[in-house]
């Protein structure tokens, strides 16, 4: 199993969103793609770590920052206390697993429904 990095709270700043967890991310490289998960409704950016994956998890309820992030175009990072690493890519794939949810049943009604109501 993958290993799941789950952010907790997001803090927009002036310049950038920060996605906050508690869990160690060194070493973690952003593999610049995102993925979706119906089942939690949640979205999944990729990382890499030598030769396997880990998932950060973004949870519904930060989905409004993740959305004043889109449309202001401000960079998203992963923070912990020790360490910041930008999600690469970030607002191109997020765009675009929006745009592929709107109106797709594949997702699940009420995935579809919540990224319609929201973005």
């Amino acid at each position: 199993m993958k290993k799941r990095i789950t952010i907790l709270n997001a803090i927009i700043t002036e310049e950038r969103l920060l996605l906050e967890t508690n869990e160690p991310i060194k070493g973690l490289v952003p593999s610049e793609q995102i993925l979706v998960d119906s089942d939690h409704y949640s979205f999944i950016y990729l990382m890499e770590q030598q030769e396997d994956y880990t998932y950060i998890v973004l949870p519904e309820q930060i989905w409004p920052s993740l959305k004043q992030a889109l449309e202001e175009k401000i960079p998203v990072w992963i923070t912990t206390t020790e360490q910041q690493i930008e999600l690469i890519n970030f607002h191109d794939e997020l765009d675009y697993v929006i745009n592929n949810i709107k109106g797709n049943s594949n997702y699940g009604s009420e995935m579809v429904t919540k990224v319609e109501s929201l973005f």
